[in-house]
Order: C-alpha cells, then structure tokens, then sequence
C-alpha cells in the first residue's frame, strides 16, 4: 500500500549537507575529475626529474610533476579559494568547519594527486599573539608546516607513558628524550612536542606542549623505511638538551595532554574516515566501469554474484563510514567533545575500509597490483590507519568507556 502523505515534515535524507557544502563538494568534484585524476599517470611515472610536490594532506605516495602541472593546481587552489576555505573566516578564510573540511578532503582523497592547501595544525590556534604571528599566519599562508612530534618508542598507543622530559632550568626549558614515527620531520620548520613536564601529574596535568624550532640546537633525525613509501616520510627525533625560551609553550604548562588529544581526534582519527570514504568513492567508480567491461568465460564480470556481493559490501561499507563521520564532524563543529565518535570513525575508517579495498583489489586481479594504478597505493594508506593516530585495540578502548560514561545518549536515536 503507497502512502502520499505523512504527517511530519519530510527531510531530504536523514542526512543533508548544507547548500555551502554542497556547492564546495561539487567544485572539488569537478577539479578532482578534470584537473588531478588526468594527471595520475604523470604522477606515477615519478621522474626524478621533475619538481617533488612536498604538498602536505593525507599523501605518502611516490610521485612527481613537471613543475608546470604543480603550478597550475596551486594557481587553480588560489583563484577558487579551496587554498583556504577552511580556515575560519576570521583569518580570511571561508568558515567551512570541520564539516567542511570532511567534506573537501573526501573529494580531494578521490585522486591519487596532492592537492595544494593550507594544512594548520590545531594547537597553533590556542597560541598566544606572538606565537600566532610566527607560526600560524605563515602556516595559512603556505609558508611553514611543522610536525607532531608524540609518539615515543615505548609509548605510542599509551602516551601517558612517555619519557621525554622538559626541566625548567632558570628561564630556560630543557628538552631531553626521543620521539618516533614522526611524519613530515625532515620538512618542518617546527615540531609540536609534548614533554612530561610533572611526572607525578604526567595526562592529568603533567604534560606540556612546546614549539620547537626545527633548526634549535640538539634536535636530530634519523629516517625510518617503512612499506608505504620508498623516500623517507616518517623519523626517529631525538632531543638532546634541546633548549627552549617559556615563551614557546602553547597554552599553560601541564596542559598540553589536552590539546593533544583534541588534534588527535580531529586532524588525526575523523581524517581516517575522509581518507577511507575519498578512496572507496573514486574505488567505486573504477571498479563498477571495470566489471562490466572485462569478460571472463564468455560473460561480464559484473554478472558474477561474487563480484557483484563484493560491490554491494563496499557500498555499504562507504556510506556507514562517511554517515558516522558526518555525524562526527558535525557534532564537533557544535563544539561538542568528539573523541568517541573520532574514535568510532578512525576504527570504521580503517578496518571497513581496509576491507573494502581488499575486495577493490580482489575484483581487479593483477591490475590491482600494478603500481602506475591508484589501488597499491591507497591499500597501503589504508592499512595504515589502522596503526597510526591509535591502534584500533585503542579505539576500542575510547569507544567502550563512551558506552559506560555516556550511557544512551549514544546510540539511542
């Protein structure tokens, strides 16, 4: 029996972007299609000759352009405004949030290409004037990036546990210790640091965040090889009598646990699930094209119930993520805490996507293998996530305390 009419009024969807965002999402959409994918082969080729983007994003993929094509795509960033759309407004950007940023990166995430765009850490903006002039406003404008520098050899999963130690020595901070698994260090101009600064206090007040100059006496690098990439992109640092003024701790001294863990969960944790929704989408696109050209035993691919149930679970897959990141991101963006539900789109984000794009790679046989094709490399990144920002056994962990301490309100509807 059909029904013309209820009582209520109808939404769209359970779940609808603002007309901003819809706009943006589209705008993206049509560079992504008609600027970076036509440039993927190019990409991939990965002539030592050509200029290395050293663009920042979610990217660990070896490749290059002719300097031409970079300039293009940072001229395009520039005159549509996605260089700094997601800045607040009052820094001159256009406000979109959190949800916007979700929303620009799972698009952006479509293309195998680095898409040029101011990347601000968040701790950054609960610097004081001075610390915002020095390293936030050359950030926005593309002209700084630094690195997060958190995990240590023994405590990665449990930060609470780490051991590098800021001593106050008169007006001076001495830094000693070594972090790990430090993305991006070799290119930064600065590293956001948590030291014990009490070690009886250690996460409940005893962590402090510093900015410390890349170039501070002390500092060293040394590269690890990891299967994501055959240049280096992650370091071992250590910090030997690393010296820093007061001035360089961000916020108060014992609470940089806090900002911490705030990074974490939004540029960290919730960007696993646009990194998870960019791939299956474009994944999607391929694969979908694929089947019902390729013929095996005289029939399509695509008339093949296993190809076609694998289809259907990376659907799913995809729209369960990018739903409980929406929620996310939004909620966030109410300045509502999120940790949980970061934690719930890191976990889907990683593991349902990672097992989608095992079926993306299955469907596609040995092409899903060859390096100068998008899926190699987005399983790398992929798997990935379920090991960085967090291991899913943590997420888990977030997640379970959510239920006891939130009770209904989380999943009641």
């Amino acid at each position: 029996m059909s029904q013309s009419k209820v009582a209520y009024s109808m939404p769209e969807s359970p779940f609808v972007l603002p007309p901003e965002l819809i706009e943006v999402k589209d705008l993206v959409r049509r560079i992504v299609d008609e600027e970076c994918i036509p440039l993927e082969s190019t990409f991939l080729a990965d002539n030592p000759e050509w200029e290395r983007g050293g663009i920042g994003g979610e990217s660990l993929v070896d490749g290059t352009l002719p300097a031409a094509d970079w300039k293009r795509l940072r001229t395009i960033a520039a005159e549509t405004g996605l260089d700094t759309a997601t800045l607040p407004v009052e820094y001159g950007g256009m406000g979109y949030g959190i949800l916007g940023s979700f929303v620009i990166a799972e698009e952006l995430n479509r293309t195998i290409i680095p898409f040029p765009r101011a990347f601000v850490m968040g701790p950054l903006y609960s610097g004081n004037e001075e610390q915002q002039q020095k390293y936030l406003l050359p950030s926005m404008r593309g002209e700084l990036s630094g690195c997060y520098a958190q995990t240590e050899p023994d405590a990665g999963s449990d930060p609470g546990a780490m051991t590098t130690r800021a001593v106050l020595d008169g007006d001076t901070w001495v830094i000693n210790g070594t972090k790990t698994f430090i993305s991006g260090a070799h290119r930064a101009d600065f590293h956001l640091l948590l030291a014990v600064t009490d070690p009886e206090k250690r996460q409940r007040g005893g962590i402090t965040m510093f900015i410390v100059d890349s170039d501070t006496p002390g500092i060293s690098l040394q590269p690890l090889r990891t299967w994501q990439s055959s240049r280096p992109h992650q370091f071992t640092v250590t910090y030997d009598n690393v010296r820093v003024a007061p001035g360089q701790v961000i916020g108060e001294v014992g609470g940089g646990f806090g900002l911490g863990q705030q990074f974490l969960a939004i540029q960290d944790r919730l960007s696993r699930g646009s990194l998870a929704c960019g791939f299956l989408s474009r994944s999607l696109d391929l694969a979908v094209d694929y089947v019902q050209q390729r013929r095996t035993f005289g029939k399509p691919l695509s008339e093949r119930q296993a190809i076609q149930w694998m289809l259907v679970d990376v659907l799913l897959d995809l729209k369960s993520i990018r739903a409980v990141s929406y929620e996310t991101a939004a909620l966030a963006d109410r300045g509502e805490d999120v940790r949980a539900y970061a934690a719930m789109s890191k976990l889907m984000g990683a593991n349902w996507g990672h097992r989608s794009m095992d079926k993306i790679m299955q469907i596609f046989g040995g092409l899903g293998e060859a390096m100068d094709f998008p899926i190699p490399h987005w399983y790398h990144q992929i798997r990935h996530g379920r090991i960085g920002g967090g291991t899913d056994e943590i997420q888990r962990i977030l997640i379970q305390r959510a239920i006891f301490s939130e009770g209904k309100s989380l999943w009641q509807a």
